[in-house]
């Protein structure tokens, strides 16, 4: 039986920085610790991490998490893992050291091999049914067969069975186990692009079309069970590490979305929305994602998601204040945006790699679109943060012209959550009640939660959902039908602006 002294350990490795949070069993945070990375553009269009520097700032992150407030490691029953997902990293399995940088989840470098692989409509449909996903550079399985076809010599390690493929989460649960498990979870596992989302496997066709040998997979398994124990110098061994899952299922779980029609979006360094399905895995006609969920200990059936991805959200207020220094901090924007009754006719348009769902188009780049010269600073500030809601809302219509299940309130969370301004006027344009959790740390919840769960820490998803529901934020549309309709029209003609193929 669980001590009322046991915690939780949950690690959100992200794009930009890795955390460690520590909960208690009311699922409060009693610590955080973070440790940001830097990223590598060695061409444009190109991202990378070194995967032994995401590694060493995660330990560091779990280290001040646990130094800063003076908490005995002792008292950690599990520990749950939340990532990045889709970033791809090769490692010799041997020495645990990378073959080469990871490549990020926002590389472009294979939009083109993807274009070519599926220049065969035949292809590409057949990917989208066995896989839930648009073909694109943005998962897994391009990004591994550019460093099999690229790097010297490795391609033939692989095939010896030297080396070993990994998502962000494989890499951490390799290393904090001491090399004993090469693992991943369903939801990591379904953003590869060589997953079989239907029959829970690795599928023979894709390996063979992306000619990747099936040496370099990790186990598959259930987000919420055991995948082994800590043998780290960092960490006191035998933690058990008993929850995984990619950052937006994570998000999801930790929202307490487990019933058809539930929905989150996070607003991050993208946008990413969810919507749960339930153990049916539907088909979008509107170019969203099917992508598996995290399931609760028990659960017998995969369940399913609905997902819409924005490449470029929050990223967009971190490149105004970083690169063109407009701002001095994110937190300012949202004072000028509310200054300003509009944005004076303007648009911003953050395609900087591309536009995800619904439009899907790798070759679409960003612009600034009806500038005039009385365009201000202020009207910048409202219309970045008017283009984060207006990208929410295309894969909100998207969904809801895809099911039944309707989509009645929202659940939202990441950093750009703490902006009241956007929330209200992602209410307003979308004509949907918006609900901000007291705790907004929901995707390292989620992680939290599955880890708690997996080690009884916590009976069932009822306990786990009183807890988040405590004291949330709730934002009401006030805009009127006839306004909705002429800000919606104007976003979707600064769309068709910067498509490719426009």
């Amino acid at each position: 039986m669980p001590q009322s002294q046991d915690l939780i350990l949950a690690l959100d490795q992200g794009t930009t920085s890795s955390r460690a949070v520590i909960f208690d069993q009311q699922a409060e945070i009693l610590s955080v610790g973070q440790f940001g990375f830097k990223q590598y553009y060695p061409e444009p269009g190109w991202v990378e991490h070194d995967a032994m520097e995401i590694l060493s700032s995660q330990l560091a992150a779990v280290t001040g998490a646990l130094v800063g407030e003076g908490i005995d490691a002792s008292r950690v029953r599990s520990i749950g893992i939340t990532n990045q997902r889709e970033t791809t990293i090769l490692w010799d399995r041997k020495t645990g050291v990378p073959v080469a940088h990871a490549i990020v989840w926002q590389c472009r470098r294979t939009a083109a091999m993807i274009e070519e692989l599926t220049s065969d409509p035949a292809i590409a449909e057949r990917i989208r049914q066995i896989t839930g996903l648009v073909p694109d550079a943005y998962f897994s399985a391009s990004k591994i067969k550019w460093l099999l076809d690229t790097l010297p010599g490795v391609r033939e390690q692989a095939e010896r069975g030297d080396l070993a493929f990994g998502t962000v989460d494989s890499w951490l649960i390799w290393q904090l186990t001491g090399g004993k498990t090469h693992a991943t979870d369903y939801t990591n596992a379904s953003r590869t692009m060589l997953f079989n989302i239907h029959e829970g496997r690795w599928d023979e066709w894709l390996l063979d079309l992306f000619e990747i040998p099936a040496a370099l997979l990790p186990e598959v398994r259930p987000s919420a069970s055991l995948y082994g124990y800590t043998d780290h110098s960092s960490l006191p061994s035998g933690i058990p590490i008993g929850g995984v899952a990619g950052d937006q299922q994570a998000a999801l779980f930790g929202q307490t979305c487990f019933e058809p029609g539930d929905a989150k979006n996070t607003y991050g360094t993208g946008c990413f929305l969810l919507v749960h399905t339930g153990n049916e895995a539907p088909r979008s006609k509107n170019q969203l994602l099917t992508t598996i969920a995290a399931s609760a200990p028990g659960t017998r059936q995969l369940e399913y998601a609905l997902e819409g991805s924005v490449f470029v959200s929050g990223a967009l207020i971190q490149w105004l204040c970083d690169e063109l220094g407009l701002f001095k901090k994110p937190s300012e924007v949202e004072t000028l945006a509310r200054q300003v009754p509009d944005t004076g006719g303007m648009h911003i348009i953050p395609a900087f790699t591309g536009l995800g769902a619904p439009y899907w188009d790798m070759e679409a780049r960003g612009a600034f679109i009806g500038l005039t010269r009385g365009t201000t600073k202020k009207h910048i500030a409202r219309a970045a943060l008017e283009a984060m809601a207006f990208e929410l809302s295309d894969l909100v219509e998207a969904v809801r012209a895809d099911t039944s299940l309707g989509l009645k309130l929202l659940k939202v969370d990441g950093g750009a959550a703490a902006n009241n301004f956007l929330l209200q006027f992602q209410s307003d344009i979308l004509n949907t009640e918006i609900i901000h959790p007291r705790n907004t740390e929901t995707t390292v919840l989620g992680a939290a939660f599955l880890a708690g769960l997996s080690s009884e820490l916590w009976q069932d998803t009822a306990e786990i959902k009183a807890l988040a529901s405590k004291d949330p934020t709730i934002f009401t549309p006030s805009m009127s039908a006839e306004e909705r309709q002429q800000r919606l029209d104007g976003w979707h003609e600064a769309i068709e602006r910067v498509l490719s193929r426009g």
